[in-house]
């Protein structure tokens, strides 16, 4: 790499951290810091959603899948069309309807308000160390991009992946625990516009010219490559029901819908975030992935992008390039570490340290600090990943199984209790958190079945819902979100 590309990068990181602590100045209180004022612009706001759901984990990912399965891995961001215009039509017009009324700042907060406070405390520690398991998925890609270019050697002596996980995380860590919500969507608009257009305008037209065009694409690559319907429905099941629950359950996207100004906004920003996932990011990212497998077919999927980027475009291109894919990685890492922050802030911290001391917490102060600490400990996290993707997966595949569905009853079936709430959120959570982990083996029948954990997850989660709701119902009370 030139030391032109050196400079971009450094240049492109300068103004990130500048960004941080622009709205460090400004944030005056936790509406500030967690929800961005609740007066956001939509189409920001959009961005940020697409930034933060493909992001740099995704980005890096879909090279791998694209590398692996070609055009038909588009149908992984598929699932984010699907789910942002679901949510759009279902779930904005009431979450928008008592947000700003009743002064949400969190995911766990609606459940607070249609169930009671031991079943928010519940959904904020399997959303926050869910968020904290993602973000350190994301630092983790951001790893693998930067050892395999910018920071290939170092003198330190220590392993690349490592060394490179440590700068990332650094830089990461310090906008976001500095700037807070505005920052993150901000630095989200810039970074996902550079990421998009870095690759449509530049990476693939230069590496399509080197490669061969497309008849170079054809010759070295198998043909189902070429194919939408090349993959096996049980992949595609598992893609749709880990991915699409999150639409519904996400703290990311909760933050999002309380920084819009009303439901016209927010419902803008969700149909503009999801025709920014599926076409345009799906077929960019799968198709670079290919390419990738033509020059090096024999490299691990998920690092054959990075190498692509550093030894196929001209310098002065590859530190754009670098910095683009940068972007997408800190877009999704910063929103992850705030929703996970948010949570054990205001939905676990914050109320226990009232009950102490009442009218004594800095509320910027303790966000800052829980923002820090959750980032550390995601960098700890993803020292122990190997698979972006998997670890993406697997992050949400606990989540969807715990919240998913007390979530759906929450808005959609008035005789849903907190009691139901508890027993579905711990029965799911656990059991394909178990399964995951291997310490429970599904039976042989089950396992022939090629399923994701999560689809047995959310069985039971139902089961356990929907019988203890019956069985233990809740005294009367608010019922504003389902009227």
């Amino acid at each position: 790499m030139s030391w032109i590309d050196y400079l971009i990068f450094g240049a492109y990181m300068s103004g990130v951290l500048a960004i941080g602590f622009y709205y460090f100045r400004k944030n005056s209180n936790e509406e500030d810091y967690f929800v961005g004022s609740r007066d956001i612009n939509p189409y920001h706001v959009g961005l940020s959603i697409v930034a933060t759901d493909v992001g740099g984990g995704f980005s890096i990912g879909l090279g791998g899948v694209g590398f692996l399965m070609g055009l038909s891995g588009s149908w992984l961001l598929f699932t984010g069309l699907i789910g942002a215009w679901l949510s759009a039509v279902f779930i904005i017009p009431k979450i928008k309807k008592i947000d700003r009324e009743k002064g949400f700042m969190t995911f766990p907060d609606f459940l607070r308000d249609r169930y009671d406070t031991r079943v928010a405390f519940m959904a904020a520690l399997i959303s926050g160390l869910g968020y904290m398991g993602f973000t350190g998925a994301q630092m983790l890609a951001g790893a693998k991009l930067a050892s395999a270019t910018i920071l290939q050697n170092n003198p330190f002596g220590m392993e690349p992946v490592l060394f490179s996980l440590l700068i990332i995380a650094v830089v990461t860590i310090l906008y976001t625990v500095t700037g807070g919500l505005k920052a993150v969507i901000y630095t989200d608009t810039l970074q996902w516009i550079v990421l998009l257009a870095g690759l449509i305008f530049i990476a693939i037209p230069i590496t399509l010219g080197k490669i061969g065009g497309f008849e170079a694409l054809r010759t070295n690559l198998p043909p189902d490559h070429f194919s939408l319907t090349a993959i096996k429905p049980t992949t595609f099941i598992n893609w749709m029901v880990t991915i699409i629950p999150i639409w519904i359950i996400g703290m990311t996207l909760y933050q999002r819908m309380y920084a819009c100004r009303n439901e016209k906004d927010a419902k803008k920003a969700w149909y503009t975030a999801g025709l920014f996932e599926y076409p345009v990011m799906a077929f960019s990212g799968v198709f670079l992935g290919m390419c990738a497998r033509v020059v090096f077919p024999e490299a691990e999927p998920e690092m054959a992008l990075p190498m692509l980027v550093r030894d196929m475009l001209p310098a002065g291109i590859t530190g754009i390039i670098i910095a683009a894919y940068f972007s997408a990685i800190m877009s999704t890492a910063d929103s992850c570490m705030m929703a996970s922050s948010g949570n054990f802030t205001s939905d676990i911290i914050r109320p226990l340290i009232q009950k102490k001391r009442p009218g004594k917490v800095n509320t910027i102060q303790l966000s800052m600090i829980v923002t820090f600490a959750v980032g550390a400990l995601a960098v700890i996290l993803a020292a122990r990943f190997t698979s972006v993707l998997n670890a993406i997966l697997y992050t949400y595949s606990f989540m969807v199984s715990g919240l998913f569905v007390p979530t759906l009853g929450a808005f959609f079936w008035k005789k849903g209790s907190s009691m139901g709430a508890l027993a579905g959120m711990a029965g799911g959570g656990t059991l394909t958190l178990l399964v995951i982990s291997g310490v429970f083996a599904l039976p042989k029948q089950l396992k022939m079945l090629e399923l994701d954990a999560t689809i047995y997850g959310i069985i039971v989660s139902a089961l356990l819902f929907f019988s203890v709701s019956l069985l233990f119902p809740d005294p009367e009370k608010n019922k504003q979100t389902k009227q």
